[in-house]
């Protein structure tokens, strides 16, 4: 892995020789520019406008353009040579918990590995103490031409460093929702809450891929064989407007638990969100054993009744048969 990032990480008294490793790699089906009409590639060429002509790469340098339209041109000599402390150090200025950084701060993450033999043990010792607190270590680091703030965490066994934005530099977002008030039910809710859990049921992130890079292959793999391009079927327009949010929540649920048999919580917990309807039903079927009753106490009567009936024919009969001379 090609090392990205040359230093040391500063803790206190504390010293630990790092080098920085890219953490992610994006992938993507590399595309360029071409001509539409004949496909030919179109390149960009670097042009002095001064000079009116094209320059090589290795005559380019960075420039700044002042207000009042002068020029200053910098080196490369020029910001290696930054009195920037945080250009070679990775300065840990405090340990925080990870929730007190807004997630729209992170950037770009790096693995850091140690420089040398006599950094494992310091290493290991930052890595099990941000372990044990559950802490992240907040730090500055420069990269390229550009100073950010930082964190250190732990994945995997393996430090890692994680560029962010400056806090000035997320936007408010205010404004944005919707800022009339808006009540949500207890129902609604419970409902939300069981689609929430029967969609994450059996969730694997790592499963997840790119659909978008996969149907571009596809695109180009029949444009190079000359055959029809494939086609995503159309889908039905979206609704304007949820007309009954609840009725939503429903028929959501019922898809994912199509999706996810094994939810029967969810099915329950999202009939015990309803309307009332299903109590309404069980309340006009509870009389229906009271009857079972009156039945039943019928029934005994009339077997009384047969018994007694029974008893006095066959005292009728002993009192009919004659009795032997004596």
């Amino acid at each position: 892995m090609q090392t990205t990032w040359k230093g040391t990480i500063s803790f206190g008294l504390v010293s630990i020789p790092v080098h920085l490793y890219s953490a992610t790699k994006e992938h993507d089906v590399p595309l360029h520019q071409v001509h539409a009409r004949d496909g030919g590639r179109v390149r960009m060429k670097r042009y002095c406008e001064r000079e009116e002509k094209e320059v090589p790469y290795a005559e380019i340098a960075k420039g700044y353009e002042s207000p009042d339209g002068r020029t200053v041109t910098l080196t490369d000599e020029d910001l290696a040579d930054l009195p920037l402390p945080s250009k070679k150090i990775i300065d840990v200025l405090a340990f925080v918990d990870e929730g007190e950084i807004d997630p729209l701060m992170f950037s770009k993450a790096y693995y850091v590995g140690v420089a040398d033999k006599a950094a494992a043990k310091p290493y290991a010792l930052l890595r099990d103490a941000l372990v044990e607190s559950g802490q992240i270590a907040v730090t500055k680091i420069a990269l390229r031409t550009r100073e950010s703030p930082a964190v250190l965490r732990v994945h995997d066994g393996t430090l890692v460093l994680q560029t962010c934005i400056w806090p000035d530099e997320v936007r408010p977002a205010a404004g944005i929702a919707p800022e009339e008030s808006v009540t949500v039910r207890p129902q609604e809710l419970k409902m939300a809450r069981s689609l929430m859990e029967t969609l994450s049921e059996d969730f694997d992130l790592g499963q997840l891929h790119d659909d978008y890079q996969q149907a571009l292959q596809q695109v180009i793999e029949a444009r190079l064989q000359g055959v029809e391009v494939p086609h995503e079927e159309e889908a039905g327009a979206a609704p304007d407007n949820v007309i009954d949010l609840m009725e939503a929540l429903r028929s959501s649920l019922r898809q994912a638990k199509d999706a996810h048999p094994g939810r029967a919580e969810a099915e329950a917990a999202g009939e015990e969100a309803g309307d009332g309807e299903g109590s309404e039903e069980k309340a006009e079927e509870k009389p229906a054993p009271r009857k079972r009753a009156a039945a039943k106490k019928t029934s005994s009567a009339a077997a009384r009744k047969t018994t007694k009936s029974a008893a006095k024919k066959t005292t009728t009969r002993k009192s009919a048969t004659p009795r032997k001379a004596s």
